[in-house]
């Protein structure tokens, strides 16, 4: 029994020969790494490398030409792309203002600003500091009345949010046209002929007042021009051949129309009158504190003439009654001269 217990017991000899750990045979490590092809290996890394740095170095000055074609050279005006953008854009806004200058206010204020029915808008000590962009946007909101607390205001209210024609982006490009300088110039189709035409603004921006100049006033007011009288329309032109109205004491012989504004238009698109007498507009401006008035005019709702005969313009709500001298068979239209977007088709038969 001891002597198995010793035969169970390790001997102290250690063993001389090395236990192999993840080896490999001598041929497998040694395989085609000669000194030529370690020298490949080396070469092949460091072309990775050069490749690698081209590419990030080709990345780095993409990065800084376009944050520079985005951005601008410091110091440089004009040089951005987002500020050339963004006066493109300025532009097409000022394009849009001058159209619609052109179709709702150039008949009160002149097709270039130089005043008529409406107030002079083209002077630079008004532009300076009287027409600012606050201004104008008060005024086309609530009207001239209320603005500078005119009773006889003709500036009636332009915006849809108390009433008028006109939405709020309207509104903005129409103030950028009056605002526009000089150098704004833009390419717009000539109302008159119907060409395109290049229009620049009326401001100067470097405009200064000498230093003696009475300074403009808060609330500035020019002399309406003259209302324009009945004249006789030229032989063989195909129009009206209106005679002088008669008197406010007297009364129109022939037929009677009523026509009514309301919400800055009018309730009738169509009326009708007898031709070769004269007869009388009872106009209902339901407008309160708008100014309207009734012209008849040549040509159509689209195109609007001559003008034939113009009523007195009053704010709402009131009621004139205009005395109309006798018109030549046909057709014509009728608009309010404050507001040119109203219109109406006369039939005269």
């Amino acid at each position: 029994m001891s002597d198995e217990r010793r035969d169970l017991q390790p001997t102290s000899e250690k063993s001389t020969t090395p236990t192999p750990r993840l080896s490999s045979p001598a041929p497998i490590r040694t395989h085609g790494l000669d000194a030529e092809r370690a020298a490949k290996i080396v070469s092949q890394s460091g072309s990775s490398r050069a490749a690698a740095l081209l590419g990030v170095a080709i990345v780095t000055l993409f990065v800084i030409v376009y944050a520079f074609y985005d951005q601008g050279i410091p110091g440089a005006t004009g040089s951005s792309r987002m500020e050339a953008a963004k006066h493109e854009q300025y532009l097409e806004t000022v394009k849009r203002g001058y159209n619609l200058f052109e179709a709702n206010c150039a008949r009160c204020h002149g097709a270039q600003g130089q005043g008529g029915i409406g107030p002079v808008l083209n002077d630079q000590g008004k532009l300076l500091s009287h027409l600012t962009p606050a201004y104008l946007k008060n005024v086309l909101t609530v009207g001239g009345r209320y603005v500078c607390g005119d009773a006889n205001s003709l500036m009636g209210v332009w915006s849809e949010a108390n009433g008028g024609p006109l939405n709020y982006r309207e509104i903005e490009e129409l103030i950028a046209w009056i605002r526009a300088t000089k150098d704004d110039t833009v390419t717009v189709r000539d109302p008159a002929t119907g060409e395109m035409v290049e229009v620049s603004g009326w401001r100067d921006a470097n405009y200064a007042p000498a230093p003696d100049a009475t300074p403009v006033p808060a609330c500035w007011k020019d002399a309406f021009g003259p209302q324009p009288s009945m004249s006789p329309a030229p032989s063989g032109s195909g129009g009206a051949t209106p005679t002088p109205a008669p008197s406010d004491s007297g009364s129109a012989t022939g037929s009677s129309l009523k026509i009514v504004a309301m919400g800055v238009k009018f309730g009738a698109a169509s009326l009708q009158i007898a031709a070769g007498k004269p007869f009388e507009i009872v106009f209902e401006n339901q407008d309160a504190g708008i100014p309207h008035n009734v012209a008849i005019h040549e040509g159509t709702t689209a195109t609007v003439g001559k003008e034939l005969f113009r009523g007195a313009i009053f704010p709402g709500v009131a009621t004139q009654t205009y005395k109309v001298p006798a018109i030549g068979a046909g057709s014509y239209v009728f608009v309010c001269t404050v507001h040119p977007n109203m219109v109406g088709t006369l039939v005269v038969k």
